[in-house]
């Protein structure tokens, strides 16, 4: 039996449309489910579900292969009303695709399967991957080869970033806007970034990372960290300072950013 989270709203019977024919899960054919009164849990904007019951279909389906909603609902120890529910709503959502078994005469049978964007929702380890390869980069190379991949990813970023300035901010853009356009590519890659100014510091200005999307290997790999001062002292054309430093105890990254002139 699964437990469902508490999150997880009173499940009930979704009418059945109106019009046209429909399939053994009481859903028209070849018309999707949910439609814009999609009120699902926890994936709306493409998010994984965040609800016991939308995990744990996901990864039956995963394990099991395309499978009715009957069938699922037994192995999943829930009603086949509140089953089938959340599977049109992981279906509006892009987690399930739902495709008609025709055999005779008679309503269709519809089963229902995992697609791409659920399989990117399920769980994985990336941070362990990116750690033990940093640990073999070591053992192959030493320090000095962690260094020189720190290097060669810090100039890469360069070149997207200037190459998103130009092409976001055009030439002749001020600092600031060059300093909430990077806060902006931190925020999207993860580190929960803001662009502030500092008025402890006259009026300098400050980006803080609230969180650390690569802590696994900064923990560990001092290159990773003077990579990123680095990227943001050749994106910024400026001066930076780390002022406080998320793998060394503190809430977050913050850098205070001044002109190279002043």
């Amino acid at each position: 039996m699964i437990a469902t989270d508490a999150s997880l709203r009173p499940v009930s019977d979704l009418n059945a449309a109106a019009a046209g024919p429909t399939g053994d899960d009481g859903q028209p054919n070849g018309q999707v489910a949910g439609g814009n009164g999609h009120r699902g849990n926890g994936h709306r904007n493409g998010h994984a579900p965040d609800d016991a019951l939308g995990r744990a279909i996901l990864l039956e389906l995963r394990e099991s292969g395309a499978t009715g909603p009957d069938a699922l609902a037994t192995r999943l120890g829930m009603s086949r009303t509140s089953t089938l529910q959340r599977l049109r709503e992981l279906e509006t959502a892009g987690f399930v695709a739902r495709q008609a078994i025709r055999h005779g005469v008679g309503r269709p049978r519809h089963l229902y399967d995992i697609t791409a964007a659920a399989q990117r929702s399920l769980p994985a380890n990336y941070d362990g991957l990116a750690t033990t390869l940093l640990d073999s980069i070591v053992e192959v190379g030493g320090d000095g080869l962690v260094e020189e991949v720190f290097q060669a990813r810090r100039r890469l970023l360069r070149e997207r970033i200037q190459a998103r300035f130009a092409e976001r901010l055009g030439p002749g853009a001020s600092l600031a806007d060059r300093v909430r356009e990077l806060a902006v590519v931190q925020d999207e890659a993860g580190y929960v970034c803001r662009a502030e100014t500092a008025p402890m510091n006259g009026g300098s200005l400050e980006l803080r990372e609230h969180n650390c999307a690569i802590l696994g290997a900064a923990a560990g790999h001092p290159a990773a960290c003077r990579a990123e001062l680095q990227l943001f002292e050749e994106v910024l054309d400026a001066r930076v300072v780390r002022t406080s430093h998320i793998a060394s105890g503190d809430r977050a990254c913050t850098y205070l950013i001044e002109p190279r002139d002043s």
